[in-house]
């Protein structure tokens, strides 16, 4: 499918601010699964510096610096891209310990991912996920798409447009939760049965039933050797393929946030209102031979 994306973030205060440095998040991806056609992001008024980095986990950020007072941080990013995985399930699991669970990765590949599989899962998550496991006779691939599709269908899914997300247990008492809730508890699900699994922020051409408009939207990706980083909705119930726009994946959801940053001043509050356009334009034509 072809994107074409334009996002656009208002920030207001009631009285002037000193903006710290921010770090946005809303490059596209490039990868295996997508690719960036053009990408255009302005600032208005124009930071005092920006500058271009790696995030620890691959992501691309810039880095907004301000040296002076405002009221207003005004951000327009328009891209375009082209995504490509077709079929979410032309993969196989390529090594043995991973195929059932609880899964494990050979000694290199789990200390690289750690992040993603640290941290003791609370015991009312942990033994929901192990009965899930235990209904697909404890099969790796059968689990997730049977775990994305128990939280689609059991759960009530509501729009929530601020917030941190809900612990996952939270979220599976109350059997409610806005996107970001069910991606973490789905990553819990996964990390409890040994599957790595992070967050990630972005767009879909999907709508889930509670937006009426397009927005941001987040879900998970679970790491198996010989399919590597696959993404996951359980919000929509579906393993991802050409239909989401990854912006950023991390282990933690702070990590993966389209915009981060802090201001200062005394008795001062913000106001962030935004709006997202998303268009499927006609693919481009194949490359010449």
């Amino acid at each position: 499918m072809l994107f074409q994306i334009r996002h656009v973030l208002d920030y207001a205060y009631d009285r002037p601010v000193f903006l710290e440095p921010h770090t946005l998040r809303l490059t596209p991806r490039q990868d295996a699964s997508q690719r960036l056609l053009r990408h255009h992001l302005e600032v208005q008024t124009p930071a005092s510096g920006h500058c271009a980095v790696q995030e620890p986990e691959g992501s691309e950020g810039i880095v907004l610096w301000f040296n002076e007072q405002r009221q207003q941080l005004r951000i327009e990013v328009e891209s375009q891209v082209e995504t490509l995985r077709h079929n979410p399930f032309d993969w196989i699991v390529s090594a043995a310990e991973a195929r059932r669970l609880p899964a494990a990765y050979a000694p290199p590949l789990n200390a690289s991912l750690e992040p993603c599989l640290a941290g003791e899962q609370h015991p009312e998550v942990r033994g929901w996920a192990r009965a899930i496991a235990a209904e697909v006779d404890q099969n790796s691939m059968a689990f997730l798409i049977t775990l994305a599709d128990r939280i689609h269908h059991g759960f009530h899914h509501v729009g929530r447009l601020d917030g941190a997300p809900l612990p996952p247990e939270q979220t599976l008492r109350e059997r409610c939760g806005a996107c970001r809730d069910t991606a973490v508890l789905f990553m819990a699900a996964c990390r409890s049965q040994g599957l790595a699994a992070r967050f990630v922020s972005g767009y879909s051409c999907h709508h889930p039933p509670e937006v009426s408009e397009h927005e941001l939207h987040a879900w998970a990706e679970v790491y198996l050797p010989g399919g590597g980083w696959r993404g996951y909705d359980p919000s929509l119930g579906l393993a991802v393929a050409d239909g989401h726009v990854v912006l950023a994946a991390a282990a933690d959801p702070a990590l993966a946030a389209p915009l981060s940053g802090t201001y200062r001043g005394t008795g001062a509050s913000s106001r962030l209102s935004y709006t997202v356009k998303l268009e499927l334009l006609d693919q481009p034509e194949p490359p010449k031979p």
